[in-house]
């Protein structure tokens, strides 16, 4: 099978060589060409949803016949990555369920191999990112149940890692995942993952953290509750900048709540005061380079710092949110406001309308701006 795929791409390869001149010239037209190329796409899109079918096949078959017929954990690891490949186009993925292949795929989440976990987790990740129709597939199929499981518990690292990778992409713009997690108490998971001494695997939690903080004001309170708040504030001092980076975002969507107090709470919190002096001292000391690199946790410190303590930043004061050649953060200019503005003040100075008319009619003293399309997008102009 794959001899056949690899035969038709050198097929392709081939045909267009000669019609660009490579070879002997012929009257081949644009529009032949055009026919060839998307003969040879068809049939090789064909060719991979049998091979889809045939992995799924595979992947099906009892773990007790694949190892009387040879088959290794490397072998089932080396099916999974090529599925993984082929899934990376949306429609391949949307058609895995269709071909048998995505229930084995789940299944080998709770594999006794580690990497044929990890694996199996990397493919999920494939095929749920920002594809709904698979999100609900892999839900349905009861793909949630052991990437949680293994995200939280799983023995070895790499696969933990990427079942919360995994657990992230299933999750978000997907409010039944969202509500999923929550219910499954997957906030102590994230704090525990914040609690381990892998980089990797802060940097998965604090981003998936960060997503949910930013979605729901109203679970501010639990992660507050669940001490995640002291948590970021000891990785904003991380050596590994992405980790940095992270925990003080996470800080700002927390300062960012007024709802709940969260603000009052960091802002009154003297660990919070000096984390962010000691980073604007950091950042103070940097070379040139390391300043560059450094452009997001810059703002990100400034940002926090205004929130919390509504005065400039010794960043902001010394010139060190924006170097030169960098393009500033602020708002852009007002430029709309200021052409409109003469008209503004004209309409202020105009004196009230006359009794009897009705200000909303148009035809007292106001001023009817019809410019633009309405809501339904016919225009707003009046007919000539």
């Amino acid at each position: 099978m794959a001899g056949g795929r690899l035969s038709w791409a050198g097929l392709l390869k081939w045909s267009l060589s000669y019609v660009d001149g490579a070879g002997p010239s012929g009257a081949v037209s644009e529009e032949e060409r055009r026919w060839l190329a998307e003969a040879v796409e068809r049939h090789m899109m064909v060719d991979v949803v049998s091979r889809m079918r045939e992995i799924a096949l595979l992947m099906s078959t009892p773990p007790a016949v694949l190892e009387a017929q040879g088959i290794t954990h490397d072998d089932i690891e080396d099916l999974l990555s090529e599925l993984q490949v082929h899934v990376e186009s949306i429609d391949m993925a949307n058609d895995l369920h269709s071909v048998g292949g995505l229930v084995p795929v789940i299944k080998y989440l709770r594999n006794s191999n580690a990497r044929i976990r990890a694996k199996a987790a990397d493919v999920v990740t494939t095929v749920v990112q920002n594809n709904p129709t698979s999100q609900q597939l892999v839900m349905e199929a009861s793909g949630f149940e052991p990437l949680l499981s293994n995200f939280r518990s799983d023995p070895d690292l790499t696969a933990r890692i990427k079942a919360l990778g995994a657990l992230s992409s299933l999750i978000r713009n997907n409010k039944p995942g969202v509500s999923a997690f929550r219910l499954a108490n997957g906030y102590t998971g994230l704090r525990d993952a914040l609690n381990s001494e892998s980089a990797r695997f802060q940097r998965k939690a604090l981003s998936l953290t960060h997503y949910l903080l930013s979605e729901s004001h109203s679970d501010c309170s639990v992660f507050a509750q669940l001490g995640f708040p002291h948590l970021m504030m000891r990785l904003a001092s991380s050596d590994d900048s992405g980790v940095r980076e992270a925990a003080l975002g996470g800080l700002l969507e927390l300062a960012r709540d007024t709802t709940l107090g969260n603000r009052s709470l960091l802002a009154e919190h003297d660990r919070l005061r000096r984390l962010l002096r000691g980073r604007m001292e950091s950042i103070r000391t940097m070379t040139p380079e390391d300043l560059d690199a450094a452009r997001e946790e810059r703002q990100l410190v400034d940002s926090l710092w205004i929130t919390c303590y509504h005065e400039p930043s010794m960043l902001r004061n010394e010139g060190l949110l924006v170097l030169p050649g960098e393009e500033s953060f602020e708002q852009p200019p007002d430029v709309a406001g200021r052409f409109f503005e003469p008209m503004r003040r004209a309409a202020a100075r105009r004196a009230p309308p006359v009794e009897g008319s009705d200000p909303g009619d148009g035809t007292g003293g106001g001023i009817v701006l019809l410019l633009g399309l309405a809501p339904d997008g016919r225009s707003n102009s009046p007919s000539h």
